[in-house]
């Protein structure tokens, strides 16, 4: 790797539900810039996954109402160019109100809901690998 630092570090992917379809941004300026992610960031030191999985859609959508946390799976995702992998916990919520915006428009093009089974292209890697692993949020 040369003199690059590798990294390991743990992130959290929300899946945030409502009425049968999830929320998924288009990043850019970041790690997996041009893919579908849902929200999510770094877990942050003394941090719980669920009050994680809050600031981070709260800080990236402006949706606070989130109910009916449940834990999914995790994932391993080697981002070899950039010498970083992450571990992504997988956290269920559903959001009943409020419509998406951009709070982090270096971050993200725009919010949109997509079925499960019609997800857009191309996906963030820790998305691509949970849809490997067969998971479904229904």
């Amino acid at each position: 790797m040369g003199n690059m630092e590798q990294k390991q570090q743990i992130g959290v992917g929300v899946i945030v539900m409502r009425e049968g379809k999830v929320l998924l941004g288009k990043r850019k300026g970041a790690l997996g810039s041009g893919t579908w992610s849902s929200p999510g960031g770094h877990l942050e030191w003394n941090e719980s996954v669920e009050d994680c999985a809050r600031r981070e859609v709260a800080e990236e959508t402006g949706l606070t109402e989130l109910t009916d946390f449940r834990f999914g799976p995790y994932t391993r995702d080697v981002f070899e160019k950039e010498a970083r992998q992450y571990i992504t916990l997988f956290v269920v919520a559903h959001s009943n109100s409020g419509n998406p915006s951009v709070l982090e428009p270096d971050r993200c093009d725009g919010w949109q809901w997509f079925a499960w089974d019609k997800l857009p292209s191309p996906l963030f890697l820790p998305v691509k690998n949970l849809l490997k692993l067969g998971f479904s949020p229904f």
